[in-house]
């Protein structure tokens, strides 16, 4: 009954509907962008949350995070180029029925679609969050220096590409954050005589830098996407197609919720799983990849599943499980809230505003959804140049408006830098960010468990939590190094044998 209280008080009482209906805009409007990803447009607006009340932030990024999720599925069907990377999937289906003059109904299918996975996503982030939360109350600080190891290495070891890239990428990021003011001396580190960086690097320079500069930087070569050249309007589905939906709508929640707590998952993957199920559960198999509605409901239903039930290890244990949630643990540190029991019992607030601004959000998906597709395709054509350019200013107004600093516009600008040298070397950018964000977690809990055991590393080896999560760092790592060996070998005998 409290947490009704105090849901009916957020609801009633304060302007929770507003930011939410403010980042379900933005996230529609950011994911119909096409290069614009879910984390780009939560990591844009996270400078302007600083002077919010912290239910009012974690509210309206959560809800930039659904909005995205469904505004990459529109230039996926009507220019086949996704706008989020998890709308990849969706493209298949969805530009065919383009083709074929249905683009309003592919739409209305993605928007309902979109509707049912963030309403199972958000039942499941209720009732799964606070009760696993309640398993970090047997945490000590060797707990949380494994559980920061096991985050890291596990992001490393199942983002794309090399194993040793993904930990180097982390190792840079905890480079990054022993930057500033030790945590247990209080000796300043790597400062080189600046007042400003005595605080540390702010994490939201890192993820704007590495996300949006360097995706502006990537597209400055690019050349621009071609025209819709149409009318579009959404067509909800009928009633009868909402029936023949709801097998592959039952497959994307049901993957999407599992994608969405393991980590490294994610909407892609999620959306192509399901995509590949609904196809062999499908009683129209043959019409997959000729405009198959259920090609793209299922996706579409994945991919907002995700976007609630990722926030679940996020709430519970403080590990992120994408790029987006990264931006949305920076969010919750940067307004001091750290996740887990504590959250709940002295933040109760934050989370059941979470709750009623996700629902909220949810709700309003299909009215904000409709009365931004004129907006979304004038943006889609747009020359990239345009849009490029206010994106720029948009994040150096957003950067300089945190401390009024210079300083800080450098920093985003070279980690910008940094990460355009990532993306054309092919290093991912989750395990650096989350070395920005867990660092100081981990070296924190690293340091007081030698100062409590008087420099004796045994203390690592009689914590059983510890043991067991330090273990399953390496079974992970160990699993990743065996697949790239097989991999590597497989490769040479395919070359072998051309």
């Amino acid at each position: 009954m409290h947490s009704l209280g105090i849901a009916f008080d957020l609801l009633f009482g304060s302007p929770i509907i507003f930011y939410s209906i403010i980042g379900l805009t933005w996230g529609i409007v950011g994911g119909s962008l096409p290069g614009i990803s879910a984390s780009i447009t939560m990591a844009l607006l996270l400078p302007f949350t600083y002077g919010m009340a912290p239910v009012q932030a974690i509210v309206m990024l959560a809800c930039t995070y659904i909005g995205a999720e469904y505004g990459g599925s529109i230039p996926a069907i009507l220019i086949r180029t996704p706008g989020t990377n998890s709308a990849a999937a969706t493209v298949i289906d969805g530009y065919e029925m383009k083709k074929q003059g249905r683009a309003g109904e592919a739409l209305g299918i993605s928007l309902w679609s979109g509707v049912i996975g963030s309403l199972f996503g958000l039942v499941m982030l209720i009732v799964m969050t606070e009760p696993l939360s309640w398993v970090a109350l047997a945490f000590k600080p060797t707990s949380y220096f494994a559980l920061g190891i096991l985050g890291l290495s596990v992001i490393a070891s199942m983002t794309n590409g090399s194993l040793l890239k993904g930990l180097a990428a982390a190792v840079v990021g905890l480079m990054i954050s022993t930057i500033g003011t030790d945590p247990i001396s209080g000796v300043t580190r790597f400062t080189f005589g600046s007042p400003e960086l005595l605080g540390g690097v702010e994490p939201v320079l890192i993820m704007i830098g590495v996300f949006a500069v360097s995706e502006l930087m990537m597209q400055s070569g690019s050349k621009g996407l071609g025209s819709i050249g149409e009318q579009v309007r959404v067509r909800l589905p009928s009633l009868s197609m909402m029936n023949k939906l709801k097998r592959s709508q039952f497959i994307g929640c049901i993957l999407g919720t599992f994608e969405g707590l393991t980590p490294g998952g994610g909407g892609s993957i999620a959306a192509f799983l399901s995509y590949n199920e609904a196809k062999r559960w499908s009683k129209e198999p043959e019409k997959f990849g000729k405009g198959s509605e259920e090609g793209v409901a299922a996706p579409e239903t994945a991919n907002n599943t995700v976007a609630s039930a990722a926030l679940i290890p996020l709430l519970s244990f403080g590990i992120p499980s994408s790029n987006s949630t990264a931006v949305l643990l920076g969010g919750l540190l940067i307004h001091g809230l750290l996740p887990g029991p504590r959250l709940f019992e002295q933040n109760a607030d934050v989370v059941i505003g979470l709750y009623v601004g996700s629902f909220i959000a949810t709700l309003a998906q299909i009215v904000v959804g409709i009365l931004l597709l004129p907006i979304c395709v004038w943006l889609v054509n747009r020359p990239r140049a345009y849009l490029a350019g206010f994106i720029l200013a948009l994040i150096l107004s957003g950067i300089f408006t945190l401390n009024t600093s210079i300083s800080d516009l450098g920093i985003a600008l070279g980690m910008g830098l940094v990460g355009y040298m990532m993306r054309r070397a092919g290093y991912p950018f989750l395990p650096l960010i989350l070395g920005v964000v867990l660092g100081h977690m981990v070296e924190s809990s690293y340091r007081r468990s030698l100062l409590l055991s008087g420099g004796e590393y045994s203390i690592f080896l009689e914590d059983p939590i510890a043991i067991g999560l330090l273990l399953a760092s390496a079974v992970f790592v160990t699993l990743s190094l065996v697949r790239e060996f097989r991999d590597a070998r497989n490769a040479k005998l395919k070359d072998a044998h051309a």
